[in-house]
């Protein structure tokens, strides 16, 4: 074979065979539905590792039925093949080897942490680089920048785990006592877990599935309660092609993309876990509308809301740099513009909580109970003032919005209508006229960024329909983040990739004919092989659908939206301050397609290359 330029994989020491821990994966058969609270697990024997619904992942690695790495680098061998079988004979021993460098580097790097004499102080620490980094989609000069806007829930503040826990217990009392739900669900353990859900999935309202969609529209994962859907049901309910029309995906697919729907989520499954597992008869379609109805009425009558309020240490995490944020932001000549859906009091009690009582007074203006995405979409809501001592909205009309008040509902046609912004090259001289029908309108323009959390709610319409400069909160990037630099996650995500060019040079070595029985036999085992680590990777992530960015191999439907609504995303606002407020950011590579990615590399990388002869 001829010597290909391509090194295959970043040459890491990995640790010794001999002492790496065992994957959890279940017994042929094993099965059994269960409640929340419990830490048994449905199993569907054709879709190998299910997720094991405990509330710390790292009693995974205390389960039972494990088998050891080495029974994911045992590899099929062809019964007529030489060519064939050296391929796979090599690419056996460079897992194995892999691997041990693998573990091998990190023992060495724990005995080094251990010989050092003392810990750092605090404040000389190093950053956590990749997760308190701001990631670029496209090119954004923030000096240009001269307007920014923020959302309050999960932006400017951020909530313990305690949140969703109360809003899953709300939402189930008003499903047993509003809807006549059964009372036994009360009293049968249901509870919030924050290892089941993820943002960016969808539930089908025709079966109840919680669904975690490719970028494609292709369901990759589905869960029905706690059981895992099988590839066959899957199939047989979209068509054979595991995806459904545009039409069909605007009738039946609710997403659930916030980071309030987790909650929506969690009750989603355990309510049809419930019934299937009492074989009581129901309506998935209602069931689905009741749980997100009594979500949404939790949310409506402000009863959580006067609960956190009362107890914001219990309910709100601490901010502390989001306050020299946005004072940095503010010396730079930037205005500051809150808009938050939620109510002023509501919003004053976080803002108190995680700055001070003084927060006001960095802002230009203070919208709430916005209603977005309506703030948007519509252009005839005029604003009302809010009563900062009551909380009750003003009769009077607002033409001018002024720093220190507090303003409801609005619009952006409004907004540019009673603030007055104009665009220093419009050509208007007259300031009686309408910015909203100047051509230069601050509404289109990226001088204007926009910060939030929920891409359909907060972003899509800003960055769609008025061109304005996007910016998303992702938390998931630092969690992520720090699962992947897991030992075992960078030894499945290498032998995934391993096996992957072990499959193409396999082909390669097989020509362009007709395949026999035999061959399409070893590639079938060699990517059973690759769904098992795949499944590995599942599993080290703490919950049953994997990455939010990835929907198994391919992007995930939340991670494509972000890439083509957003253009920066962050952990949270406080990695602003690494930053400049005249920072130029520049976007990776922004190739898409395989042929871009691969440039000049070959397909696969052989056998020859020097990368295989050092591991090998």
């Amino acid at each position: 074979m001829k010597r290909s330029t391509l090194r295959y994989l970043p040459l890491v020491a990995l640790p010794r065979l001999d002492v790496i821990r065992s994957f959890v994966l279940p017994a042929a058969g094993a099965g059994g539905a269960h409640h929340r609270g419990s830490k048994s697990r449905g199993v569907d024997p054709a879709e190998g590792p299910v997720f094991v619904a405990t509330s710390n992942p790292r009693e995974i690695e205390a389960t039972n039925c494990a088998i050891d790495y080495s029974s994911m680098t045992t590899l099929p061998r062809h019964p007529a093949d030489d060519d064939a079988n050296e391929i796979l004979a090599r690419t056996e021993q460079a897992l194995r080897s892999m691997q041990e460098s693998v573990l091998f580097s990190v023992s060495a790097a724990e005995d080094a942490e251990c010989d050092e004499a003392e810990p750092a102080p605090e404040d000389e620490k190093l950053v956590d680089v990749d997760g308190e980094s701001v990631y670029a989609n496209s090119y954004v000069d923030l000096g240009k920048v001269d307007t920014v806007g923020f959302d309050y829930d999960y932006t400017l503040v951020t909530y313990t785990k305690e949140l969703l826990e109360l809003i899953y217990d709300m939402a189930l009392k008003r499903l047993v006592e509003e809807k006549e739900y059964p009372r036994e669900m009360l009293t049968s353990g249901l509870k919030f877990d924050p290892f089941f859900s993820i943002r960016g999935l969808a539930v089908d309202r025709e079966n109840g599935w919680i669904c975690h969609l490719s970028y494609t529209h292709k369901v990759a994962v589905a869960w029905e309660g706690r059981h895992r859907v099988s590839r066959k049901r899957l199939m047989d309910e979209y068509s054979g092609k595991r995806s459904l029309s545009p039409h069909e995906r605007k009738r039946r697919l609710r997403p659930l993309n916030d980071l309030f729907s987790m909650a929506e989520c969690c009750l989603m499954a355990d309510t049809v876990q419930f019934f299937l597992d009492g074989n009581i008869p129901f309506c998935p379609r209602s069931a689905v509308n009741d749980v997100l109805g009594s979500i949404t009425g939790t949310h409506i009558s402000g009863e959580f809301h006067k609960l956190v309020a009362k107890e914001p240490a219990k309910y709100f995490e601490d901010k502390p740099y989001l306050k020299s944020v946005l004072d940095t932001m503010k010396e730079s000549g930037k205005r500051l513009i809150f808009v938050s859906n939620s109510p002023f009091w509501y919003c004053d009690a976080g803002m108190n909580y995680v700055i001070g009582p003084d927060w006001r007074d960095q802002w230009d203006v203070v919208i709430a109970s916005a209603g977005k995405p309506s703030f948007y979409t519509e252009d005839n809501r005029p604003f009302r003032e809010v009563d900062i001592g009551s909380g009750k909205v003003k009769f009077k009309q607002v033409l001018k919005l002024e720093k220190g008040h507090v303003y409801t509902a609005g619009c952006l046609k409004e907004l540019t209508k009673c603030i007055n912004w104009r665009h220093p090259l419009s050509f208007s001289p007259d300031e009686n006229d309408s910015p909203y029908d100047d051509i230069y309108s601050p509404l289109t323009t990226p001088n204007i960024m926009y910060v939030g959390d929920s891409l359909f709610a907060d972003l899509v319409d800003a960055k769609r329909e008025f061109g304005w400069t996007t910016a998303a909160v992702t938390p998931e990037i630092g969690w992520e983040i720090e699962l992947q630099r897991n030992t075992d996650f960078i030894i499945a995500d290498r032998a995934i990739e391993m096996l992957l060019n072990s499959l193409r040079l396999y082909q390669r070595s097989l020509g362009a004919g007709i395949r026999t029985k035999d061959d399409l036999e070893v590639m079938d085992k060699m990517e059973r092989i690759v769904s098992r680590w795949r499944d590995e990777q599942t599993r080290l992530l703490g919950n049953p659908f994997g990455s939010v960015f990835r929907a198994r191999y391919t992007p995930s439907l939340f991670a494509h939206s972000l890439r083509r609504y957003c253009d920066l995303y962050m952990s949270n606002v406080g990695s602003l301050r690494h930053y400049s407020p005249q920072h130029r950011f520049y976007p990776e590579s922004p190739k898409l397609l395989s042929h871009e990615i691969r440039g000049k590399n070959p397909e696969c990388c052989d056998f020859d290359d020097p990368m295989f002869d050092i591991i090998c």
